[in-house]
């Protein structure tokens, strides 16, 4: 099989398009013949040499795709042959093949074809388990950093659809008006003072949870904008990765700082999480409460241009890269 590998650490001119042994799935696992690969920040990182994969798992980038089951590793008895999946992964999905549990497959929602569907699963499966986690309520506010992003985009309409009050931040006059079309409430630019604009919006109480790719940048800024009791969890190092906490202001407003990552969790909990998906978010995608973010698709020989346009921090929505004779009817890639 052919499948994008690095040549070594650096920029996206170290991506190539390679013939590579197909693997071979192990007991409790399916061998799936690739659709579509959604693309993410932890690949540009993984790229660069920042984010190897765990131990065990494969050196090729790609934690979330579709396609149709290959092959049933030994003990695998809930799918056949030919079945349509999307899967979460921990590495290997930019290839015409990979190989996952197959606890972490699911079906796509009805109504979504598969190439969509690549896009969704990870960033479904983020907000679901984080907002799990914290105890996203109705009634709350809920801020999301980089709104107009996959993770953005979905976070948005997820809180909006269980009763929350939606505030974001995005770096555009465009950004922003997708944002408050998705359904967010207060949407402010990251240029401005987004934390007086943020207790402005909310009568000074500021946010319950906050869903934080940054890191280290809005560390600082992210305790200011809490409510008392909020609770802040960082999914990303957009910002970097050592940043400097006031331990006095988050104990007076008895703050939580939470930092949380789906790609080292054991399969046990990556098949509950995907189980959550399938009863929580594909219900709510199917009945049209949470719409796929826009997409930018290239075929994936040339993951090269679309790493570059993620890092060029224009992007709105997904990016997702198509396995060309798998889905022929894929639209040209954006230039």
């Amino acid at each position: 099989m052919r499948a994008i590998t690095v040549t070594e650490p650096g920029g996206p001119e170290n991506l190539s398009w390679d013939e590579v042994d197909t693997p071979t799935p192990a007991p409790g696992e399916v061998l799936v013949k690739t659709v579509a690969v959604g693309v993410n920040r932890a690949d540009l990182l993984q790229r660069q040499g920042h984010y190897p994969p765990p131990k065990g798992i494969s050196e090729i980038m790609g934690l979330e795709a579709s396609g149709t089951i290959a092959a049933l590793g030994e003990g695998v008895s809930q799918w056949k042959e030919g079945d349509e999946v999307v899967a979460l992964l921990a590495g290997g999905a930019y290839a015409e093949y990979f190989v996952v549990p197959a606890t972490q497959c699911v079906r796509p929602p009805e109504g979504v074809d598969l190439v969509t569907a690549a896009g969704l699963v990870e960033v479904a499966a983020t907000v679901v388990s984080n907002m799990d986690e914290v105890q996203l309520a109705q009634g709350e506010t809920f801020l999301v950093h980089g709104g107009a992003g996959g993770i953005g985009t979905f976070a948005i309409q997820y809180a909006k659809a269980i009763g929350c009050r939606v505030a974001t931040t995005a770096g555009s006059p465009a950004k922003l008006d997708h944002c408050r079309e998705m359904g967010a409430d207060i949407a402010l630019d990251y240029h401005d003072d987004w934390v007086t604009g943020l207790k402005e919006a909310t009568d000074g109480k500021g946010a319950d949870v906050i869903l934080d790719i940054m890191g280290a940048k809005y560390l600082e800024l992210n305790v200011d904008a809490l409510a008392t009791g909020g609770r802040l969890v960082i999914i990303g190092m957009q910002g970097g990765v050592k940043g400097t906490l006031n331990i006095g202001k988050l104990l007076n407003k008895r703050g939580t700082v939470r930092a949380t990552s789906l790609r080292f969790r054991s399969v046990e909990e990556k098949s509950e999480i995907i189980a959550r998906v399938a009863e929580v978010i594909w219900p709510l995608v199917s009945a049209g409460e949470i719409k796929p973010a826009p997409e930018t698709r290239f075929p994936l020989r040339e993951a090269r241009a679309a790493h570059e346009q993620l890092a060029g921090g224009d992007n709105i929505g997904k990016i997702i890269l198509v396995v060309e004779d798998a889905a022929s009817d894929a639209p040209e890639p954006a230039r």
